[in-house]
C-alpha cells in the first residue's frame, strides 16, 4: 500500500458519501482538518499516514468494511451505494465560461441552470455541462453530458473539466500536475494540448460519467 493510494481510497470514499474530506472526517468524530491535504505531509515533505484509529473510525462512520476500503486502496473496485435518483445542476459548455455560473471554489451558483436527474450522484456539488462543438471528438461530441465531481480525486489520465481565471473552460486529459504547473492533454487530436501556471487556473474537477 502507497502512501497516495490510501488517501486516494479515502478521498474517494468521502465522495462516494457526497463528503469532503473535511466533511468525512468530521462524520468520524475527528478534527475537521485531519484529513485535509495540507496534513498529508510533514513541514519536512515526509509523507504523513493516517492513523488506524482514525481508519477504523471511518468505516464506522460509513458502515464501510475494510475489505471495501482495502479494495479502493488497490483500485480493484469502487464503493456504490443505493441512493434513488437526485437532480443535479446542467449547463452548456459554451455557458461555463460566463460569469455567475460558479463559485470561487467552483461549484455551481446562481439560478441560471437547468437540471437533470441521475442516479448514485455522491457528491453534493455535482454539476454536469452539455458539449457544443466538435473540439472534443471523438471522446466527447457535440451534445453528450458529462457529469463533473468538484469532490472526486484527480489523477494522470483523468479527464476533466479545467476553468482559467480568465474565464476559459475545457474539457482534456490530465497529462502531468506538479507544484507548479498542469500539463493537459486535447481529447481531439486536431486541438492543441495546453499548459497553465497554476495561479492561471480558478479550478480543475474530474469528468466521472458521460453520456454516449
Amino acid at each position: 500500500m502507497k502512501h497516495e493510494d490510501i488517501w486516494r481510497a479515502l478521498d474517494t470514499l468521502a465522495a462516494e458519501y457526497g463528503l469532503s474530506a473535511s466533511g468525512l472526517a468530521k462524520k468520524a468524530g475527528l478534527d475537521a482538518t485531519t484529513f485535509n491535504p495540507s496534513k498529508r505531509r510533514m513541514p519536512d515533505n515526509r509523507a504523513r499516514w493516517p492513523s488506524t484509529e482514525s481508519l477504523a473510525k471511518v468505516l464506522d462512520a460509513t458502515g464501510a468494511s475494510l475489505e471495501m476500503f482495502t479494495s479502493l486502496v488497490t483500485g480493484s473496485a469502487t464503493v456504490t451505494t443505493a441512493r434513488p435518483p437526485r437532480r443535479i445542476p446542467l449547463l452548456g459548455m459554451a455557458q461555463a465560461g460566463g460569469n455567475g455560473f460558479f463559485d470561487d471554489a467552483g461549484f455551481p451558483v446562481g439560478g441560471s441552470w437547468d437540471e437533470v436527474s441521475l442516479p448514485e450522484i455522491g457528491d453534493p456539488h455535482a454539476y454536469a455541462l452539455e458539449i457544443s462543438g466538435d473540439s472534443m471528438e471523438p471522446v466527447f461530441r457535440d451534445g453528450d453530458m458529462v457529469v463533473i465531481s468538484p469532490a472526486a480525486p484527480i489523477r494522470r489520465g483523468d479527464r476533466v473539466v479545467l476553468r482559467t481565471v480568465a474565464g476559459e473552460v475545457m474539457a482534456k486529459q490530465l497529462a502531468r500536475r506538479s507544484a507548479k504547473r498542469i500539463e493537459l492533454k486535447s481529447l481531439n487530436p486536431e486541438h492543441r494540448d495546453r499548459s497553465f501556471d497554476l495561479m492561471e487556473v480558478a479550478w480543475m474537477h474530474r469528468v466521472i460519467w458521460a453520456s454516449q
